[in-house]
């Protein structure tokens, strides 16, 4: 708290805390809000993948796993 914005009984004032967490935390620009989108799309994308590699590769062994029956009337 800045000697300009104590005020004479000692009251915190909503300024005074905005104040003082932007000289903790720095001014925000906003990075992490501009790189979450790309980050999320990459992870669906990367996601999307995995599931399509185990469906494509679990989809040839159940084929070549699987038998063939034939039945013929005599």
């Amino acid at each position: 708290m800045t000697a300009d914005s104590a005020q004479g009984d000692g009251r915190v004032t909503r300024e005074d805390l905005e104040e003082e967490l932007r000289a903790t935390t720095g001014a925000s620009d906003g990075s992490a809000a501009r790189h979450s989108t790309p980050l999320a799309l990459v992870g669906i994308l990367f996601g999307v993948a995995v599931v399509s590699l185990a469906w494509v590769l679990g989809r040839r062994a159940g084929r070549l796993r699987s038998t063939v029956v034939e039945v013929r009337r005599i």
